[in-house]
């Protein structure tokens, strides 16, 4: 045995009591009519929403830190209970459920933790976040005053909270939590749940604060949160919400920076301006705590979406994309509001805003003591610009805009200027340097399974009269067969089956043969359609394959919504006049599909025949691939394809639906100058809702990769190919200042001599990236956008030469925009300096 001396046990014990009380030194959060407060401290906080399992354990730390830079003090998430606990007691947090492991990591960074632990969760997530297990507990209803329900709810809640107890995570303990909600967004759908709600909602608020976090508990959307849970605001603008007690903050826990995707709809965006807009207006009025929903949407892989009809891409127009990648100019735009509301915090958190009128539809917000001042100065007007005089000065406030003053004298920010640098990023198809990938390379080593059609497993039950899906398929499987034979006494060509359904999607086969198919919409998931057949003498074997796309995940009783062919199914235009109604016949049913019970979707089995059948429904596709080189991020063009499942490796990137196109009106220009919603700004229309779908890096290895795809109804996977994220263009479109905008002929020249002038400032995203060529320069009055400028009537001769000489070479430049730097190609005309660059 070695021999140990005694100082050498004193220090190690030394030590090791220091650790542990670190750990143990917790900082108080607290809240009062003000703010959070932290360590005693008042706190002006920007929070951000990343979902952990929607993105993967390697992207979680460039997530973090890109939120970080992006100037967020907070990463919020929710927690997903039917992620963790598919079956009742057992637990599952590995992978991309490992909770811990995202929260040590948020930690890491520096940043603070708001854990939604609902445990309802809505989040366009399948069944609103419920194991589905929930639903036949005898005697439960959810959400509501049920004895059943709250024991469960209870028990996850305990458990979760237990967990972040065990590893310190909570602020009160040392860790990054500072916050917890229970349930969420109740106080849209309570008065559904009649005087129950509110006995429910008292017992949740007392529920969650015996679990002893240490940290203040909120409900978002509920107005009768009972003391001392903190009621906040959810949606597109929360610049008029009061909390209902004056000893509460006002916390607005979701700004949605777009909206979700569904399949056959086009792709709703937000634009930053209006984004801007509402942080500066919210902040303003007295808020102090916001969250953007999301600050990184990702991908709903495996059968996670809800809906029903989500799309299995979460982009959310996010300022990080579906990929990580920065939103420019979304990412950089917010990142400058977040300093300029930074410079104002100890003048927020010191005292309630003073709000004065300065006209119609402008009006100044001023925080205001003794040693410390700041103001924000509105134009609300959808359409008209202004000037406004204020503490003795003259601002230019443009129509729908805050502009923020730290000092109350210059302005640091105005939410309708964009001086950050933006990017157009595309995905292109590629495999080593600049070689495309043809197709027969993605398709040379093709094989395939076909899907019986109609019932082939012994677990096959017969029953009379037709089943409800959910109930039947307790989400096992996004397929159930309803199966029939129907007799015919002559050749009836003219017979219509006429077929209603809860939703969400039907395929019918006669006697094996593909007749035709029903779709609901995210709408209305329900399905009613007359499907043209022909019946042969004698025997007709009729089957109607069921498939769910997302199970509902909002609204009051949303669990109790059914899907699959409730009826009638009816055979009318017989030759002999009737109509014959099969509902209430004797009916052979199937849960799921064959392939699935093989466990196909992992490449296995000796049923794999060589080749690629084209344009058939129900096929099993398998191939194998090599990684593309690189580690830009990979997306998989299915443009190729109908509707399926898509899995590498075993893992399941998701649902794909690129035959579902979105309808062909309803994309227009887009201003952000006035109220958003999810209709407004819209792309893509008469294109798939989406045809590329993101393969995770860390789940490929170099070469020797399994793809395996299930094709419902018809496709060509030797179109399909693999793409890489690149950045195409960088640009920066930036004014010169100018006295009429925000400051005196006076102050404008101090600045110029404290250099201060505004710049283009253009920076390779990549480590390993220079500027390589400048595409468009123009100093004058340039037009367009990104990836389309175009040079105005009024242009200096040198702009290009001037960028060509700071830039190429370099991973970051910066130019002054001025005439000192450009010369002035046309006095008295306010100028602005365009740019669109390249990296390699």
């Amino acid at each position: 045995m070695r021999r140990v001396s005694t100082e050498f046990l004193i220090v190690s014990f030394l030590v090791v009591a220091a650790a542990a009380a670190t750990v143990a030194s917790g900082v108080n959060v607290t809240y009062d009519h003000r703010a959070l407060v932290i360590d005693g401290k008042r706190r002006v906080l920007v929070s951000g929403s990343i979902h952990y399992p929607r993105s993967t354990p390697d992207m979680w730390p460039g997530l973090i830190q890109k939120s970080k830079e992006g100037g967020l003090d907070v990463i919020e998430t929710y927690v997903f209970w039917n992620l963790h606990e598919p079956v009742k007691n057992q637990y599952e947090f590995e992978g991309r459920k490992d909770l811990v492991k995202f929260v040590k990591l948020v930690a890491d960074a520096g940043l603070y933790v708001h854990l939604r632990i609902g445990p309802y969760v809505c989040a366009e997530w399948n069944y609103g976040g419920f194991p589905l297990w929930l639903h036949f507990i005898p005697g439960i209803v959810l959400r509501t005053d049920n004895e059943p329900y709250k024991a469960e709810m209870k028990r996850f809640t305990a458990k979760i909270v237990g967990m972040m107890k065990e590893e310190n995570l909570y602020a009160s303990q040392g860790g990054p939590i500072i916050l917890s909600q229970i349930e969420n967004e109740y106080g849209n759908i309570d008065k559904d749940y009649g005087p129950a709600a509110q006995t429910y909602i008292k017992w949740a608020a007392s529920m969650a604060t015996s679990l002893d976090t240490g940290v203040p508990w909120v409900m978002c959307q509920q107005k009768d949160a009972p003391d001392p849970i903190i009621d906040t605001c959810n949606g597109f603008y929360c610049d008029g919400y009061t909390p209902n007690s004056n000893n509460k903050p006002t916390m607005w826990t979701e700004n949605w920076t777009g909206w979700f995707l569904s399949f056959g709809g086009a792709v709703p965006y937000r634009p930053v301006e209006d984004i801007a807009f509402s942080v500066a207006r919210f902040y303003q009025r007295g808020g102090t705590f916001q969250n953007y929903y999301m600050y990184h949407g990702g991908t709903n892989f495996g059968r996670s979406t809800g809906g029903p009809f989500i799309a299995t891409s979460y982009d959310y127009d996010a300022p990080l994309d579906e990929y990580g990648a920065p939103r420019q100019p979304k990412w950089g735009h917010l990142k400058e509001l977040h300093k300029a509301i930074k410079l104002c915090e100890d003048a927020m958190v010191a005292t309630d805003p003073t709000t004065t009128s300065l006209g119609n539809n402008l009006e100044a917000s001023v925080y205001k003591t003794s040693s410390t001042c700041a103001a924000f100065l509105a134009n609300v007007d959808t359409k008209n610009d202004a000037t406004v005089t204020f503490n003795g000065n003259s601002y230019r406030l443009p129509a729908w805009s805050v502009s923020i003053l730290p000092d109350c004298k210059n302005v640091a920010f105005n939410t309708a200027k964009i001086n950050s640098m933006a990017t157009i990023r595309r995905f292109v198809a590629k495999k080593n340097g600049n070689e495309l990938i043809a197709s027969e390379e993605i398709s040379s080593d093709w094989s395939y399974v076909s899907e019986p059609i109609g019932i082939s497993s012994n677990n096959a039950f017969k029953k009379p009269g037709l089943v409800e899906q959910i109930n039947t398929t307790a989400d096992q499987s996004d397929y159930l067969w309803y199966s029939i034979s129907a007799e015919s006494e002559g050749d009836e060509s003219e017979t219509v089956l006429h077929v209603k359904s809860l939703g969400h999607v039907l395929h019918l086969f006669v006697n094996g043969q593909l007749a035709g198919s029903a779709i609901g919409n995210a709408n209305n998931p329900t399905v009613s359609k007359d499907i043209p057949i022909t019946l042969k003498p004698g025997i007709n074997k009729l089957d109607l394959l069921s498939l769910t796309v997302g199970l509902k995940n909002y609204g009051a009783f949303f669990d109790t919504t059914g899907a699959g062919i409730t009826g009638p199914v009816e055979l009318e235009g017989l030759k002999n006049g009737s109509t014959i109604d099969l509902s209430s016949m004797r009916w052979t049913y199937q849960v799921g599909l064959k392939g699935e019970g093989l466990g196909l979707h992992t490449g296995g089995s000796s049923l794999w025949v060589s080749g690629v059948p084209k344009s058939q429904p129900l096929t099993w596709y398998k191939t194998s691939f090599d990684a593309p080189s690189g580690d830009d991020p990979i997306a998989i063009d299915l443009s190729g394809m109908g509707k399926g499942e898509l899995w590498v490796n075993g893992e399941s990137i998701g649902r794909y639906w690129p035959a579902y196109i979105a309808p062909n009106s309803g994309c227009s220009d887009c201003s952000y100058k006035g109220s958003y919603n999810s209709n407004k700004c819209l792309k893509g229309c008469g294109k798939p809702s989406q045809k590329l779908y993101h393969v995770p890096r860390s789940w490929l290895k170099s070469s020797g990769n399994v793809m395996v795809l299930f094709e419902e109804i018809s496709g060509d996977p030797t179109k399909i190919s693999f793409t890489t994220q690149v950045l195409q263009s960088l640009c920066s479109h930036v004014s010169e200042s100018h006295p009429s905008s925000i400051e005196s002929w006076s102050q404008e020249k101090s600045r110029r001599k404290r250099k201060q002038e505004p710049k283009v400032s253009l920076e390779c995203p990549h480590p390993n990236q220079v500027i390589s060529s400048i595409k468009f320069a123009s100093f004058g009055t340039p037009q367009g956008q990104c990836g389309n400028f175009r040079h105005g009537e009024c242009k200096s001769d040198n702009a290009l030469s001037i960028l060509q000489n700071a830039c190429l070479g370099f991973k970051t430049c910066s130019v002054g925009v001025s005439t000192v730097t450009f010369g002035d190609p046309c006095v008295n005309v306010v100028k602005s300096l365009a740019v669109e660059a390249s990296c390699e």
